[in-house]
């Protein structure tokens, strides 16, 4: 009878003997609507229900049963039944609960369907907010480098140092394990760490002889002074702590304010032997820069004195063969080289 009356409103309706034929129809098929007795051939109709549930969530089920039993009807409706048909009913009944039934679903499956759509819908815009701010930080990375040429340009004594010492601090920092974000920051710490020198007077910056004492306090200054310069633009607020405590040593003898061990960033320290790498490696005009077996020899002389020993530890693990090639590759580029991103393979650093 039931079959006949939904065949009649146009309803699609196949028959299930048991629970378990019942499962594996739906399991064959898509259905919008199930409906079941309470007692089925092979077992509990509420059972079948759970599974059905458990297997097709949005799927609806309409419970039909004989049992004049409230408390059955109410365990029905709690372990998720749409609806509950009590014997004998209606045609009208059974036509209503069906058409609910379906309302419901069709209900639901809008519903999932609003929710993808919101769903898409925000993952395209995350996507368009994630290349924005990878533009942005492009536009960032081509500021800073801007700055590292007009810092080349005030002391041409230093040409190229800036690139050079980020591309040998982001070596270091990789092989301590320091996270792709805190090397950004120590990227442009180390890349602005002599920032500060543009503040300083020319008759001291550029002078060929040795500086006096009070020349030279000035001379140091330039690590409060880029990281005033800095700290207040948000996205190097960080690394201003880099320009500031570039020159500390890890037995406190450094400056601005001789800090020691690890009260000195992560960052510093490692540059400081990065700087120093540079630095002797490097001709200046009162002396000719050495070769990287007497860096070597040097940054392992003051480990424990100017150097943290961990860093250099990690230092000494390269072969020297990578740093001359580090420099070679980077000294090779053009003036739109950026150091920002630099990739290791166990042979070569590639910039």
């Amino acid at each position: 009878m039931i079959v006949a009356t939904l065949e009649r409103q146009g309803h699609q309706v196949r028959m299930a003997a048991s629970g378990l034929e019942a499962l594996e129809m739906l399991g064959q098929t898509d259905f919008d609507l199930v409906l079941t007795e309470v007692v089925v051939q092979d077992g509990n109709g509420i059972a079948l229900m759970e599974q059905i549930r458990e297997q097709q969530p949005q799927l609806p089920v309409v419970m039909v049963t004989a049992v004049h039993d409230i408390n059955v009807a109410i365990d029905s409706m709690h372990r998720g039944a749409y609806d509950y048909l009590l014997k004998p009913f209606s045609r009208e009944h059974l036509l209503t609960a069906v058409r609910r039934a379906l309302d419901h679903r069709k209900t639901l499956q809008e519903s999932h369907s609003h929710q993808q759509k919101l769903e898409q819908a925000v993952q395209a815009r995350t996507e368009m907010l994630r290349q924005a701010m990878d533009e942005l930080e492009h536009s960032y990375d081509v500021t800073l480098e801007a700055l590292g040429d007009a810092l080349d340009l005030k002391d041409s004594e230093t040409e190229g140092h800036s690139k050079r010492v980020t591309a040998y601090t982001i070596v270091l920092a990789r092989a301590m394990g320091i996270s792709s974000a805190e090397i950004k920051i120590i990227a442009r710490g180390a890349f602005l760490h002599d920032i500060g020198k543009m503040a300083i007077p020319d008759n001291i910056l550029r002078k060929p002889g040795k500086l006096s004492a009070k020349e030279l306090a000035v001379m140091r200054d330039h690590c409060t002074r880029g990281y005033h310069m800095l700290r207040k633009i948000p996205f190097l607020s960080e690394a201003a702590e880099i320009v500031f405590t570039h020159h500390e040593h890890h037995n406190g003898s450094g400056y601005p304010t001789g800090l020691s061990g690890s009260e000195i960033p992560i960052g510093s320290r490692i540059f400081s032997v990065a700087d120093a790498l540079d630095a002797i490696t490097s001709d200046r005009p009162y002396r000719k820069g050495r070769d990287f077996n007497a860096a070597r020899e040097e940054v392992l002389r003051c480990s424990g004195t100017q150097f943290d020993p961990g860093v250099v530890e990690v230092y000494l693990k390269f072969p020297n063969d990578l740093w001359h090639e580090l420099r070679a590759e980077i000294t090779g580029q053009d003036k739109q080289f950026s150091t920002f991103d630099i990739a290791i393979t166990p042979t070569k650093v590639k910039i």
